[in-house]
């Protein structure tokens, strides 16, 4: 698999914009980010947490946070537009296709052109993530103007002040003022996974900070609410 890549600098959230070619090799893998495939030419298998499917041209996937996922090329090749994203509005496109998917598939080719001249297309590139967000699903949220906000940056420093406390679910829906219900639902839509996948990756990724500060194991622990070094080094290691 060969990658002609043109990214932006890693601000939040981040992006990666690039071509690749698959051939017709296996591959199998899972990532911590939103992946987007959009198909040039030719078909790429792909197998989803179980769910299989071919990406054509002018077709497209998105694939959650954390799902494991097989792929293979059939014997032409396969060339898609690839978007490695952070950004938590994907979150809403990944169990549904594109209701935009003319203007996204010639999105796509357009952004594939830039990419073979990246410093004549540097602001097409710097746009093309959010241009692709658009395309996906054109027109207006109907009711996100409308919903409370949840300030998530708040919400980490308020759960990151409490890791000896047991935390739920319920424990940050109170503090977002919703229910429980609402607020799992607000998390996948907002954040890309559930509740306690975020209150998990939040401890864990202030528990690598404080190693990289040079913290002890223990103390690390200690502070960041796991039971024991031992399992704080275990959640490291996965």
């Amino acid at each position: 698999m060969h990658a002609h890549a043109s990214s932006q600098p890693f601000h939040q959230p981040r992006h990666e914009l690039a071509l690749r070619d698959y051939g017709d090799s296996h591959g199998s893998h899972a990532h911590d980010h939103f992946q987007v495939l959009i198909g040039l030419h030719g078909v790429l298998e792909i197998e989803v947490e179980g769910r299989g499917r071919g990406i054509g041209a002018g077709q497209a996937q998105v694939i959650a946070p954390g799902e494991r996922h097989d792929f293979n090329a059939r014997k032409h090749g396969s060339l898609c537009l690839v978007l490695d994203t952070t950004q938590p509005a994907w979150a809403r496109c990944t169990e549904r296709a594109p209701t935009g998917a003319p203007q996204l598939h010639t999105l796509a080719r357009y952004l594939a052109q830039c990419i073979s001249q990246p410093q004549a297309s540097a602001l097409a590139l710097l746009h093309g993530p959010a241009l692709l967000l658009e395309a996906w699903s054109p027109g207006p949220a109907s009711s996100d103007s409308r919903r409370r906000r949840i300030d998530w940056p708040l919400l980490a420093d308020w759960a990151r002040a409490r890791w000896h406390e047991p935390l739920g679910v319920a424990d940050l829906a109170d503090v977002a003022c919703l229910s429980a219900s609402q607020f799992a639902q607000r998390c996948r839509e907002e954040q890309g996974m559930s509740p306690m996948h975020w209150l998990r990756s939040l401890r864990l990724a202030h528990a690598r900070e404080l190693r990289l500060g040079g913290m002890g194991v223990a103390e690390t622990a200690r502070r960041t609410g796991y039971r024991s070094p031992s399992a704080l080094t275990a959640a490291l290691r996965r």
